[in-house]
């Protein structure tokens, strides 16, 4: 499966259902927003689109752009990001703070989005500080930074799953089949 995104084939039509994400992944860092979006759509056969990644391909490491650009100029690649991969069948997975910004929170609404979340203990664990340049200062940051999330997430959020000791495999069958259920009801495929 892709990481990246898909290329987008030229005057496709984006409005009906199959350009549209089967599955938008949201929560807080080291909630497992990568390796279960993978998960889910390999159990989905479809793409898999991971926003840090694309903004990573396209403009190099996100740290680096917030070193060299600031938060601001790293959150406007990121809504583009999140624009272009709204517009695939796909899963997508957003970075944890893309939610904050006001045109991604809109662009969300109506779309399926899962809310990923995780203790802090089991953050504590999974947490590299180097690749992710909001919670360099280590878990009381992350903290810092759910509380503050925390409100978006839930407001945007279809459905939710704790990833804090599941296995990530039962994780994203349970979200793949939630998946289906949704594409069932709609009339879709």
């Amino acid at each position: 499966m892709p990481e990246a995104a898909t290329p987008e084939v030229p005057g496709q039509a984006t409005t009906d259902a199959g350009n549209r994400p089967l599955v938008v992944l949201i929560g807080p860092p080291a909630a497992g927003k990568t390796r279960t979006g993978k998960r889910v759509a390999r159990a989905l056969a479809v793409p898999f689109i991971d926003t840090d990644r694309v903004i990573a391909a396209e403009h190099g490491p996100i740290p680096a752009i917030f070193a060299e650009r600031g938060e601001a100029a790293f959150r406007a690649l990121e809504a583009d990001a999140v624009d272009a991969a709204l517009r695939q069948r796909a899963v997508v997975a957003l970075g944890g703070g893309a939610v904050m910004t006001p045109s991604v929170a809109a662009a969300l609404r109506g779309h399926p989005v899962v809310l990923l979340t995780v203790s802090a203990e089991a953050a504590a664990d999974r947490l590299d500080a180097e690749s992710r340049p909001l919670v360099r200062d280590g878990i009381g940051a992350w903290e810092s930074l759910v509380a503050q999330r925390m409100p978006t997430y839930t407001a945007l959020a279809t459905a939710a799953w704790d990833t804090s000791s599941q296995p990530l495999d039962r994780v994203a069958a349970e979200i793949a089949e939630w998946a289906r259920d949704r594409a069932a009801a709609a009339g879709g495929s």
